[in-house]
C-alpha cells in the first residue's frame, strides 16, 4: 500500500524525493542540454534545475513546513529552521554532460534520514539514521562495508583549502598507497554510498564542513549509518572544526589513509 505523503516517514520522504529526481535524470540523459553558467569553471544544466523541482515536489507535499537548501535554488525557508532538507538533485554535472552515468541523486535531512539515489542502476541508498540499506528491484538489503575491493576513490577536484599540508594528489604519490590500495577518481557522493556498500575501501577528498554540504550530507550519513570509520583528512571528527573526508570501510583502512595523509602533510 502506497502511504499519503502526509503519513510518510522522514527515512520514506529522503527516499521518494531521490527517486523523483533520479526519474528526471535518467529521462534527459543523452538529450540535449542548456548548460548555465556558475562561474570558475562551474555549471549546471537544465536537467539539474529540473531534478531539484521534482525532489521539491516531494518534500512540500510530505513536509510542507520544512526549510530546504537546494544547489540550483538556494535556500527555501530559514537558514537556522530545526528541519532543513539538503538537496543535489545531480551530484556529478560534469559526468553527466559528457555522456558518463557516474551519478547520484542526493537527499538528506539534517542531522536525519537521507538518500541517494543512482539513477543508472535504479539503486536506492538510504538510511534512518541508525541502519544503512539498499533497494535494488522492490527489495532491501542491509548495507555491509568492507575494504576487500582495495578501491579508493580520491577527489582531486578543486578548490584546496588545505594546501600546502593537504593535497589529495600527494596522496597517490605515496608509496604505500599502491602497495595496499588501487586509486579511482569519482567526484561524486556515489562514491561515499559505494564504501558504504562495500563496492569502495574508502573515499578521501578536501574541503571545509561537509556534513552540512548538500553534495556529501547523505553520503556522510549512510556511511555512518553502515559503520563506516568517518572523519576529517586531520582525523578530527566531521563538523564545523573538521577539514575534508576520510570515510572508510574499516578501522585498518581508515587508520592506514590517515598515517600516508600525516606522512605527505
Amino acid at each position: 500500500m502506497i502511504k499519503s505523503p502526509a503519513i510518510l516517514d522522514d527515512v520514506d520522504v529522503a527516499t521518494a524525493a531521490a527517486c523523483a529526481g533520479a526519474d528526471v535524470v535518467l529521462a534527459r540523459y543523452g538529450q540535449r542540454l542548456t548548460r548555465l553558467d556558475k562561474g570558475a569553471g562551474d555549471f549546471a544544466t537544465d536537467a539539474d534545475v529540473a531534478a531539484e523541482e521534482a525532489i521539491l515536489r516531494v518534500i512540500r507535499a510530505a513536509r510542507p513546513g520544512d526549510a530546504v537548501l537546494g544547489e540550483e535554488g538556494g535556500q527555501r525557508g530559514h537558514a537556522d529552521a530545526v528541519r532543513q532538507w539538503l538537496v543535489d538533485p545531480l551530484c556529478g554535472t560534469l559526468n553527466y554532460a559528457a555522456g558518463n552515468p557516474l551519478v547520484a541523486v542526493n537527499v538528506a535531512l539534517r542531522n536525519g534520514p537521507a538518500a541517494v539515489a543512482d539513477p543508472f542502476s535504479g539503486e536506492v541508498y538510504f538510511t534512518d539514521g541508525d541502519t544503512a540499506r539498499i533497494r535494488r528491484d522492490g527489495e532491501d538489503a542491509v548495507l555491509s562495508p568492507t575494504a576487500a575491493t582495495r578501491l579508493v576513490d580520491v577527489n582531486l577536484d578543486p578548490p584546496f583549502p588545505s594546501a600546502p599540508g593537504f593535497r589529495a594528489v600527494d596522496l597517490l604519490a605515496h608509496p604505500g598507497f599502491v602497495e595496499r590500495f588501487r586509486p579511482r577518481v569519482v567526484s561524486t557522493t556515489l562514491a561515499l554510498a559505494w564504501v558504504a556498500a562495500g563496492k569502495r575501501a574508502a573515499y578521501v577528498t578536501d574541503g571545509g564542513d561537509l556534513a552540512v554540504s548538500v553534495h556529501f550530507a547523505a553520503g556522510i550519513a549512510l556511511c555512518q549509518a553502515a559503520g563506516c570509520v568517518v572523519t576529517g583528512v586531520d582525523g578530527a571528527p566531521v563538523g564545523r572544526a573538521g577539514r575534508g573526508l576520510v570515510a572508510a570501510a574499516d578501522a585498518e583502512t581508515h587508520g592506514l589513509l590517515l598515517s600516508m595523509i600525516r606522512a605527505r602533510g
